[in-house]
């Protein structure tokens, strides 16, 4: 755009909404940043957002109330915005049906009645499990093709980008970006939430759960939280080339052998056994096993089993930008910065010189 836009931001305050509204005031739009409460936007880095040459104009505001809970003012300056870009979402696993459906759903249906107002150009988060349990290649135009989805998030997902179709068929303008496993920084592997998959990378190699279900070809799909970052926001400043499409913000395709042999480099962590599905037996795991199978391992086990590949030819043709590569690299430098910060226990010890190693080879 030639001149500078309004973009509401949902999500604001998240992980990938702080790293989206950063992008989009860099490049000198206004943001009205919708807040569920009050206090600064903390970057991925763990810098407070300072917005320039753009403006930063923070809203508090709840997705689950109608017209997000703003008040008249906000309310018209929301309907008055340029673009939309709906981040805001529960992500944590194992939680109540209602929670998925009061934010995820609900929360998408009340942006999109915002949006029906004045036809705004909405830019959706989704992800790209929605898929749900199956194997073989996802394709960006799929939606629904059968598969049960693998928990309440991925249901709440799939039954949110639903509505969104529903709407774009009526009209409204949209573009659907799906994120895989949103992780670390693609250089530094820096996270500011230890989300995602980091709580089953600390009890996998703290050796509180020793053996999970899984097949070692299954992949784990990690994707950069500036990659996601930078597709979204390019999503909504040039929604005209964006306009229609599903793109997917995937990365890192990791199997399951590639995940035990990078984990089997460091001396300090452990490594889990993956067992076929069909043989193995959450009973038969001890007391404290158990207990941290159960509330843990056992939330993630769809993603051990998926052989899964997410497509990329529109993401590609309408960023320039091919998927990430190098996999084992990136998950190396995950690791290195869970043990700097502390989260897996200490800073990163010397890994297994590459003729030690005793699987595979590295990326």
């Amino acid at each position: 755009m030639a001149h500078p836009m309004t973009v509401l931001v949902t999500g604001a305050g998240g992980l990938l909404g702080a790293e989206v509204t950063a992008r989009l005031t860099a490049a000198g739009h206004r943001v009205l940043a919708l807040l569920h409460g009050t206090g600064d936007i903390v970057r991925n880095d763990g810098t407070r957002l300072t917005p320039g040459p753009g403006t930063l104009v923070p809203v508090t505001g709840d997705v689950t109330r109608p017209g997000l809970g703003l008040t008249a003012a906000e309310g018209h300056l929301a309907r008055t915005a340029d673009r939309i870009v709906h981040c805001a979402a529960v992500t944590d696993f194992g939680l109540p049906e209602e929670h998925y459906d009061s934010v995820n759903v609900h929360g998408t249906r009340h942006v999109l009645d915002l949006a029906l107002v004045g036809r705004t150009p909405l830019v959706h988060l989704s992800t790209a499990y929605v898929c749900g349990e199956r194997d073989g290649t996802v394709r960006e135009d799929e939606l629904d093709t059968g598969g049960r989805p693998g928990n309440g998030y991925e249901r709440s997902k799939l039954t949110a980008e639903t509505l969104v179709h529903e709407a774009a068929a009526d009209g409204l303008p949209v573009t659907v970006v799906r994120p895989s496993i949103i992780t670390g920084a693609a250089r530094t592997g820096r996270i500011r939430d230890f989300k995602t998959v980091y709580p089953v990378l600390k009890v996998f190699t703290s050796g509180l759960v020793r053996s999970a279900p899984g097949h070692y070809d299954a992949v784990l799909d990690l994707v950069p939280v500036d990659h996601v970052a930078d597709l979204v926001a390019e999503a909504a400043l040039r929604f005209t080339d964006a306009r229609g499409h599903t793109l997917h913000a995937v990365g890192h395709e990791l199997t399951l052998r590639d995940f035990s042999d990078v984990l089997a480099e460091y001396p300090s962590l452990r490594v889990p056994r993956f067992v076929p599905p069909s043989a193995f037996s959450a009973s038969a795991l001890c007391g404290r096993e158990r207990r941290y199978y159960d509330r843990v391992i056992s939330l993630y086990a769809p993603y051990f089993r998926r052989r899964v590949h997410f497509d990329t030819a529109r993401t590609a043709a309408f960023s320039g930008r091919p998927a990430p590569t190098h996999g084992r690299t990136y998950l190396r430098r995950l690791l290195d910065h869970c043990l700097k910060a502390g989260y897996l226990g200490g800073p990163p010890p010397p890994r297994v010189p590459a003729a030690r190693r005793t699987h595979g080879s590295t990326q």
